[in-house]
């Protein structure tokens, strides 16, 4: 094991050096190609806070700590949302040090406007000859950037252009969810509410393909079954101009679920990213959750003085090229330009490849998990990626210390033995927070297999923390 754990290491670090030369080549290949066919210069995380600044409409705003500010203008109001620095700040690789023909790029060292509380800003005014940076307290809030028109909402040319992935543009789905409802005939008779909240690189379909079909007939006339498609992803809005922020995200949930269904009350089951959302919502909406069911939840304890952001990027997306799930979340997590390349060779193509799988198969295999795995555009991903993962790091103690003090409902998890990309530890680091959670491991399962495989088991299982949890409410 010793060996093989070197022998791991020891090859990644050459391969992973030519993704850092293919990445860096990458950078100006796609600025080329965004600018002969969308005839602008679209920044990306290589350049520097203040050259990616005032390309986009959002305002980058620094502060002490692991999260940047983006501050979005409207006419009404100032929204502020929390980004991930590893999106800017992913460390240098062996490229860097050796060759010197890419700064290392922090955002949270740009000094250029700091927000604090009690509306103090700290305004800094920069000495080119001595390189040095003095800062005073203001009361008044300045805003030093430039502000322009937002993107259109239509693909990029890298994106697919196809009906079902552009679906989202008609006006009447412009600004809501994609929701797959199966309820009761007679709708007053649905007892109770359920909301399935998907993973990274996934869709409602996850679920609807899977549970839906295999629920008892008690429960299809008792219960609301509510699947998302989530923001960036399946038939949900794309938008360009988005950078997928736990508070955008959250928000299209409310609008799209909760408020146009009226919800008061219901059950969430969730599945690995989705657990962070789950939780999210648990926060802001405590005496609505009657049970909480999570699947791989992505919790990693960070040291005390480490970066959380940082900190869990490297623990998920681990530079080693076995196992091939572990090497291919490095490359969507470290490699921006390469992480695109991929989503315009699979994502633009996903019609081809479900023909090509059904041909092979001879029609057998169904590709609901392709649809899911391959709908989405490379910037949704990429910024739900590290602005609800890696980003939402620091948040999860805090969210998981609130459902244990101010959330009554069962806490459910299920975690698969074999899960190569989220390791069970992190099923175990919640229940040391929420002691009351029930962990369940399911042997000889993945990551998806969890559910894919099982669901006839999964769907007994869940009926029965739904049942045990409308007992004790």
């Amino acid at each position: 094991m010793a060996i093989a754990r070197w022998l791991n290491r020891t090859v990644g670090v050459f391969v992973f050096f030519l993704l850092d030369i293919v990445d860096f080549l990458l950078c100006f290949i796609y600025k080329t190609l965004d600018y002969f066919f969308e005839s602008e210069w679209k920044p990306c995380y290589c350049s520097s806070p203040p050259e990616a600044q005032a390309k986009t409409e959002k305002i980058i705003v620094s502060e002490r700590g692991e999260y940047s500010k983006i501050v979005s203008l409207t006419r009404t109001k100032i929204h502020f949302d929390e980004i991930s620095d590893t999106l800017y700040s992913r460390g240098p690789s062996l490229l860097m040090r050796l060759s010197k023909l890419v700064r290392s790029v922090k955002c949270f060292n740009y000094k250029g406007l700091i927000m604090r509380r009690r509306n103090v800003v700290e305004s800094c005014d920069h000495d080119e000859s001595k390189k040095k940076i003095s800062c005073s307290k203001k009361r008044l809030m300045t805003l030093s950037s430039t502000v322009v028109e937002k993107s259109p909402t239509t693909p990029r040319w890298s994106d697919c252009h196809c009906s079902f992935c552009t679906s989202w543009l008609s006006p009447s789905n412009k600004d809501s969810l994609f929701v797959k409802v199966q309820q009761p005939k007679d709708n007053k008779k649905a007892r109770d509410n359920v909301v399935f909240i998907h993973g990274f690189l996934s869709s409602s379909t996850f679920w609807t393909e899977t549970l839906f079909p295999n629920f008892s007939d008690s429960t299809k006339s008792n219960y609301r079954l509510i699947a998302v498609d989530l923001l960036g992803y399946g038939r949900s809005p794309k938008p360009n101009d988005s950078l997928y922020t736990l508070r955008e995200h959250l928000e299209m949930i409310e609008k799209s679920v909760i408020s146009q269904f009226k919800l008061k009350t219901f059950h969430i089951v969730a599945h690995s990213l989705g657990c962070v959302l789950a939780l999210a919502l648990a926060v802001k909406h405590p005496g609505a959750i009657k049970s909480l069911t999570l699947l791989a939840p992505p919790y990693y304890k960070v040291p005390k003085g480490v970066q959380a952001s940082q900190y869990v990027m490297r623990e998920m997306a681990r530079k080693e090229i076995w196992p091939p799930m572990q090497f291919g979340t490095s490359v969507a997590s470290w490699y921006e330009h390469l992480s695109r390349t991929v989503s315009l060779v699979l994502c633009k193509n996903h019609h081809l490849l479900e023909f090509l799988i059904r041909l092979l198969t001879r029609n057998r295999m169904r590709t609901y998990l392709i649809e899911g795995f391959l709908c989405h555009t490379h910037n949704a991903s990429w910024h739900t990626l590290h602005n609800i993962i890696f980003g939402s790091g620091g948040k999860l103690e805090s969210y998981l210390d609130h459902v244990r003090d101010h959330v009554d409902c069962n806490v459910t998890i299920f975690h698969g033995e074999n899960d190569e990309l989220i390791p069970v530890e992190c099923s175990y680091s919640v229940k040391s927070k929420v002691p009351r959670a029930t962990v369940h491991v399911i042997p000889d399962k993945d990551h998806i297999t969890i559910v894919v495989g099982r669901q006839k088991d999964f769907a007994r299982e869940l009926e029965l923390i739904w049942e045990r949890s409308t007992q004790l409410k």
